[in-house]
Formats: structure tokens, sequence, C-alpha cells
């Protein structure tokens, strides 16, 4: 199958590679789409050794094998792929037993990802898709519940007032998330204003740009000078903690503030003032199940009821030939893109 390696000192390359047969309990998913994430992006510039295996998580496809044990009817079935935890966990563990996949003490090996033709997972990572989706949106399945989990670790609650600090595609699929789990007003900060538009679009009342000090007396403004009930951190960094605090300022005393952003680097971070507001600062991480249902189960159903409507958020899309252009034009945010996919 043809898949798309970096190659440890500058590019990415398509080649060809040996598609994974299927163990028991596996499937093989011909790859449909695949959204390009952030963290790919960063791990290219990471990496300086070639890949042997690609890779992409935000899958969605066809499967078109499955291994021992899998019944024969999923052949044909249209499914998001949960490749991170669910789709490699042993199911038998502590943490798996209490739904959290990606804590999984015993995973598989890592068997690649959607950056190829085709990609093997254990069948019950294996999310169907509702017949009116398409492809596109199953790609963005992932960046959603990523979002969801998110909101719901936050404790949410109908009517809160919600800022969301970053507008890339976490903090865009999080203001749909906080949207249609009832948020009351949201406030987003956003860099550029194709952003700003779909921040909008998605459910944000107000978008300030990112670099405007003024973010807490507009906060300050819509609350009575109360604050937010809660804060989503997307934006993560690079040795810098200027959301962190940013987050805290927003922030109401005994609110909440959720990071899902990535720090790539140690941050020095000033914790009195967090300590004496008595606010909670909890981390989220991918996703797994609360309250009985897995956070990819909730996100395609609130795409699939149109509670949630992603689909302008794809403003690129190229095939798999065309990786390099595609990784170029993620990285450019001059170019307007937000979620550039591969299609398949």
């Amino acid at each position: 199958m043809l898949a798309a390696l970096y190659n440890g000192v500058d590019t990415v390359e398509i080649k060809e590679i040996d598609r994974l047969e299927p163990g028991p309990g596996d499937v093989v998913v011909k790859v449909r789409a695949e959204g390009i994430c952030g963290s790919d992006l960063n791990q290219y510039r990471k990496l300086t050794e070639p890949e042997m295996l690609p890779a992409g998580h935000e899958t969605t496809g066809e499967i078109v094998e499955v291994g021992e044990g899998v019944d024969l009817v999923r052949i044909g079935e249209r499914v998001a792929v949960e490749t991170v935890g669910h789709g490699k966990a042993c199911l038998t563990c502590w943490y798996c037993r209490q739904g959290q996949y990606r804590n999984c003490v015993d995973k598989g090996d890592y068997q690649g990802g959607g950056f190829a033709e085709y990609v093997t997972r254990n069948a019950v990572g294996c999310y169907p898709l509702t017949d009116g989706m398409t492809w596109e949106e199953g790609a963005l399945v992932e960046p959603l519940a990523v979002s969801i989990r998110g909101v719901r670790r936050g404790e949410m609650k109908p009517g809160d007032t919600v800022v969301v600090l970053g507008a890339g595609t976490i903090g865009l699929t999080a203001i749909a998330a906080a949207k249609a789990l009832g948020a009351g007003r949201i406030i987003a900060t956003a860099r550029h204003e194709h952003q700003v538009l779909l921040a909008k679009q998605l459910g944000a009342d107000i978008v300030v740009q990112s670099d405007d000090a003024n973010i807490k007396g507009v906060v300050d403004d819509l609350t009575d000078g109360l604050g937010a009930d809660m804060t989503i951190e997307t934006v993560g960094g690079f040795g810098n903690d200027n959301t962190l605090v940013q987050a805290v300022d927003v922030t109401r005393v005994m609110g909440r503030i959720v990071v899902l952003g990535v720090f790539h680097e140690p941050t020095m971070t000033d914790w009195m003032a967090p300590l004496m507001k008595e606010q909670s600062i909890i981390f989220s991480v991918c996703y797994g199940i609360m309250d009985g249902r897995h956070d990819f189960e909730m996100a395609i159903d609130l795409m699939a009821y149109g509670k949630v409507d992603l689909k302008p958020m794809v403003t690129h899309r190229f095939p798999l030939s065309e990786m390099p252009e595609a990784l170029a034009t993620a990285y450019d945010k001059s170019t307007g893109s937000i979620k550039v996919q591969l299609l398949m």
C-alpha cells in the first residue's frame, strides 16, 4: 500500500510499504479521509529519523477485511477509527475496564496511522458512522471527541459562560461542543480573520483577537465582573505559559480551567493566583468513556443529528500523493487553512 513517511531530513515522501494483516479481533480499514492535526505538524518538526510506519489519527474509512473473531457483517461498514486508545488497547487492564483506553498499560504494537491507503486496528475501536455523514465529517469525529471530553471533564453546566482560548481545530471544536452541550455564552480568542468568522459560525457569541490585552475586560463586561465559569485552553505552546495565565485571569473564583493545549516544553507558571481563586485546573487528553458513553459516540451523534455542523472547517483537500503540499498548506495559515484533509 502507499503511505506518507517522513524521510528524517526535511520532507514527507510517498512510499510503498506492506499492508498489515488483521490479527484476531482486528479489521483493515480502507482510509477515505484523514485530517492533518497540529500535533502531526509538531511531530514532523521534531523527527530526526525516517519513519517506518505512517502517522495520522483523524481517520475514517470503510472496513474491507476482518480478522478472526470479527463478524463478517462488518465488512463494508463506514467507521471513524479511534487509533490512539480503543483501537489498540488490551481491553482487560484496570484502565480499559474503566473505559480509559488511552491509558491502557498493555497496548498492542503500533500499526501505523491514517496517512496511508489502509490502517489496521482493533474492531472495537471502529465507530460506525450514520448513513448521512460524509467522509470529511467522519475524519472530524476525532477532534470533536477531544473537545467533548474536555467539556465533560470540566463539568460544564447548562447556561455556563465559557471562554475558549484559541481557534485552531481544537478551539473551534471546543466552541461547537460547548454550544451543543448547553453553554450560555461563549467568548473565544482567534489569531486569524478566517478563524474569527468560523468561530462565530460554530457558536461563539464574541471573538477577540488573541493578542488583544483586553480579553479580561470583555469577559468582565459580559459577566458583571464575575469571570467565566469555565475556560478551555486549546493553544499550548513551546516554553511559554501565556494562555495559562490568561485562563486564570478570565476565570471566576472557584471556576474551572480545562487544559486541552499541548505544551511541548516546560513552562514556569505562578500557581499563587489560581490557588487564591480556588480554581480547578483540569487536564484533558484524547477521549474515553464517561457516564457510560464514549466521546466518539457522542461526537457522531452530535453531527448526525445536526447539533454540530463542522463541514465548514474543512478548507483544503488533497490526495495522498500530494501530502507534502498538504502539510505546507496546514502550516501556512495565510492560505486560509483551518482543517486540511487527505481524501482517498
